[in-house]
């Protein structure tokens, strides 16, 4: 179960990230939907490249992954967001 614990915070800190990123930027190109998922998966990519740079070393495990959940997942969906606006011209 504890191995479970990091994930789930990548994901959950990922999904916060991807609505959050997508609400600044006010991109309506994805839906609500859509965003959750990019963030997520974006959020488990930001948190293992995070603790594989050594980010872990600096700051405590849970808090490493969910920063390395929210960036991560905020840059996925809103790349996801460009290239869905960009299809849509």
């Amino acid at each position: 179960m504890e191995a479970l614990l990091p994930f789930v915070v990548q994901l959950i800190a990922g999904a916060i990230g991807g609505n959050a990123a997508s609400a600044a930027l006010k991109q309506h190109s994805i839906n609500v939907v859509a965003r959750t998922i990019a963030g997520a998966i974006g959020g488990v990519g930001g948190g293992m490249l995070l603790s594989m740079v050594g980010g872990e070393a600096a700051i405590a495990g849970l808090i490493a992954d969910g920063i390395g959940g929210l960036i991560g997942g905020g840059i996925l969906s809103t790349l996801a967001g460009l290239v869905m606006a960009r299809a849509h011209r």
